[in-house]
């Protein structure tokens, strides 16, 4: 507890003391002033647009685009990203917002209406609007909490959850939705506000019904600005490294636009919708509604989740540029925060937009210094400009939002390349799109995240194996399918699961054991069972005779399945009371019985576990389980290139015993396969393995074939 650990804990919490005492005044500051008063003016384009997104007044559009920045400066660890509204994030927030305040809660009869709609009822849209200011703001300030809870609680990772693949189909599909709900407001065509699955459908559908009502004047204001901002970003996308500074297209659209507008009185002779009133000044700070609260708690975490991803995958583009370090669990605080404070000014739920984002950096910004100038910039407006930008058409600021997509409708295209380099993958962009377009974009991300966790189950579940094979003259293993000139070793199996072992894939572990070695143990036990009391019963009745040197073979007739090293002996002798006699059956030859038994070309069977990361308490039963099934039929198991956590694992889970010792376990599969050469190097030199029955003849009595008793801990067979 000293000083020094007091400081570098206090930095941690405000990374502004880490960055700021470094600040190279002379190199950055003219970088950073520039910066800044570029992304000032189009934060606050994007600000005034992206609230109609919400569903909110355009000019609370300027107050997100303002307060988030003051908190963020302090608070996070990204230099580079400009803190704000992003369309997806608002799509969302505008979603909640409708379903919670639709027009139907605000119809009036009379003719004291601030609104009317076209079907003749009226529409109090003056309370309205304060409503749906209320539930964005509570909306935003529950997102701050929850982002602080994630925070504090250090589950930064989260986000690691959401791959490529499912942000990517996820942003396509929001890019859809907010695309479809700025359609209505460039043709200024007045329809329902849909919510919910196959909400997208219906705007379409009634957007289309009425389309014979489009305004002309603010359909052409809304094409010629996709036109013209489109162009002029590609433009600047083109000659970037020869234009020093991006063309702000959308500042000089809106300018001209508006003036456009106010010089021709569209709004008077042609009824365009235009933007009609932005608030001066700042709205006193007001507590959020927690009444409210129950109703947007799901709402509210899959945009706490999402508005963190986006901002902490874009921080982390640059960071990785300019070489420095984002801290995930500081970016949750750091948001959250924002988000709280922002809440309590009526703003909506801030994250970063990637063209705002890129005109930062582009334009020479270095640190938030240029973030706090464009928060100058917007500033400025929200006190002095704002009644100047009210004869705007909100076609142009729907048309700005639309132009604003084009890098999202973009990515479309990583579908074929996904596609070609990982299928799974490319299954999970288009799922997430469909879905997110067809459910809505919090279900759909919530189908499309239980959708990229079930592949990984799958992928789990369902592991690539293979037998292995030798290739000649090295100690290299490979898969015998993939490879033409390995060899499997003569009598031995080797078979290498490529996943964790668990209850969900051990059914596959063992069909992938039964294909390897071409036979189930547990059906030639029985099989060789069956043999031995038909065996048993001919001897019994005398066509069979067991000798002392274990030969069976039939009175009177030469028994070709069994080779004979010397002479039966005379019947008379099996009623001479003889000590144990033992049976000995090769079960590869032919038997003097008519029972088909499988033959069984393996002495040994090796696993290499190199892959295994993990054994549950079911693996470590069932692999015993197998170890007992293989003994039983002659073959010996051993286990490879295990790694070390397995054994402890193993140990805890009592599976060593006496016939499951660790002389089994090998580093390398190698080492396996020479261990085997010589211990059957040294068998050959022995008496042949044979399964030894023992049988007990006693003179004048018949003879009796008696079944052991099973242990309790071994496998029952019929149950099997």
């Amino acid at each position: 507890c000293s000083r020094k650990r007091a400081f570098q804990i206090t930095k941690s919490f405000l990374p502004i003391l880490e960055w700021l005492p470094n600040y190279r005044v002379k190199e950055w500051l003219i970088s950073d002033v520039i910066s800044g008063v570029s992304t000032g003016l189009v934060a606050t384009l994007q600000g005034l647009a992206y609230a109609l997104l919400v569903a909110v007044p355009v000019g609370y559009g300027l107050y997100s685009a303002f307060f988030p920045i003051l908190t963020y400066f302090f608070l996070g660890t990204s230099r580079h990203i400009s803190v704000g509204p992003f369309p997806v994030v608002s799509l969302m927030v505008g979603s909640v917002v409708l379903s919670m305040a639709p027009d139907d809660n605000f119809l009036i009869e009379g003719s004291n209406a601030t609104g009317t709609n076209v079907t003749g009822t009226l529409i109090d849209t003056e309370s309205r609007d304060a409503q749906r200011v209320l539930i964005a703001s509570t909306l935003t300030f529950l997102v701050g909490i929850l982002q602080v809870i994630f925070g504090a609680l250090q589950i930064g990772f989260i986000v690691r959850y959401l791959a490529d693949p499912l942000v990517g189909g996820f942003t396509t599909a929001a890019a859809f939705q907010v695309l479809v709900s700025q359609l209505k407001i460039v043709l200024n065509v007045s329809t329902k506000n849909y919510n919910g699955v196959l909400s997208i459908i219906y705007t379409l559908i009634e957007t289309f019904e009425k389309i014979g009502t489009t305004n002309i004047a603010d359909l052409i204001a809304g094409l010629l600005t996709i036109f013209v901002c489109m162009v002029v970003k590609e433009i600047n996308d083109r000659f970037k490294h020869k234009i020093p500074i991006p063309i702000p297209i959308e500042v000089i659209v809106t300018i001209v636009a508006t003036g456009i507008s106010y010089a021709a009185d569209l709004e008077k002779k042609y009824n365009a919708g235009i933007v009609k009133s932005i608030p001066r000044g700042f709205l006193p700070p007001e507590p959020p509604d927690v009444s409210l609260f129950s109703q947007m708690i799901a709402a509210s975490f899959s945009i706490a989740i999402v508005a963190y991803a986006i901002a902490v995958s874009v921080g982390k583009v640059y960071a990785t540029k300019y070489d420095y370090a984002i801290d995930g669990n500081q970016e949750f605080i750091a948001f959250g925060v924002s988000n709280i404070f922002s809440g309590a000014f009526s703003c909506f739920v801030a994250t970063t937009a990637l063209s705002r984002t890129a005109v930062q950096e582009s334009t020479g910004g270095k640190t938030q210094i240029a973030g706090i100038i464009s928060a100058g910039i917007v500033l400025i407006s929200i006190v002095a400009l704002g009644k100047l930008l009210e004869p705007l058409q909100k076609s142009v600021l729907a048309a700005v939002v639309i132009a604003n997509l084009k890098g999202m409708f973009m990515q479309v295209f990583d579908v074929p390349r996904l596609w070609r380099q990982n299928k799974v993958d490319a299954m999970i962009w288009v799922f997430t799109c469909v879905a997110s377009i067809i459910l809505g974009l919090d279900l759909g991300l919530l189908a499309g995240l239980l959708f990229g966790l079930l592949t990984v189950v799958l992928r789990v579940q369902f592991p690539s194996w293979g037998g292995f094979g030798n290739i000649p003259g090295t100690d290299i293993y490979k898969k015998v399918k993939d490879y033409k000139n390995v060899i499997e070793p003569e009598g031995v199996k080797i078979l290498k699961f490529s996943s964790p072992i668990f209850y969900a894939n051990i059914d596959g572990l063992k069909s992938s054991l039964k294909s390897t070695v071409g036979f189930d143990a547990v059906k030639v036990y029985n099989k060789r069972l069956k043999a031995l009391r038909k065996i048993q019963k001919l001897i019994k009745k005398g066509k069979l005779k067991a000798t002392k040197n274990g030969i069976i073979s039939e009175p009177g007739i030469s028994n070709e399945a069994f080779e004979t090293d010397e002479e039966p002996e005379d019947n008379e002798d099996l009623h001479i009371p003889t000590k144990e006699v033992e049976i000995q059956v090769d079960w590869n030859s032919e038997l003097p019985v008519k029972v088909n038994i499988p033959k069984v070309p393996i002495h040994s069977l090796i696993l290499d576990f190199g892959a295994v990361t993990f054994l549950d308490i079911v693996a470590v039963r069932s692999i015993k389980t197998i170890i007992r099934e293989f003994e039983r039929i002659d073959v010996r198991v051993y286990f490879a290139s295990y790694q070390d956590n397995l054994i402890s694992q193993l140990e805890r889970s009592a599976f060593f015993d006496d016939i499951v010792r660790k002389d089994i376990f090998f580093l390398t599969v190698h080492d396996a396969v020479l261990y085997i050469r010589n211990q059957m190097t040294y068998s050959d030199n022995q008496d042949p393995i044979f399964e030894k029955i023992s049988l007990m003849q006693e003179s004048k009595e018949p003879l009796e074939f008696t079944e052991t008793s099973r242990p309790d801990d071994e496998l029952d067979v019929q149950e099997e």
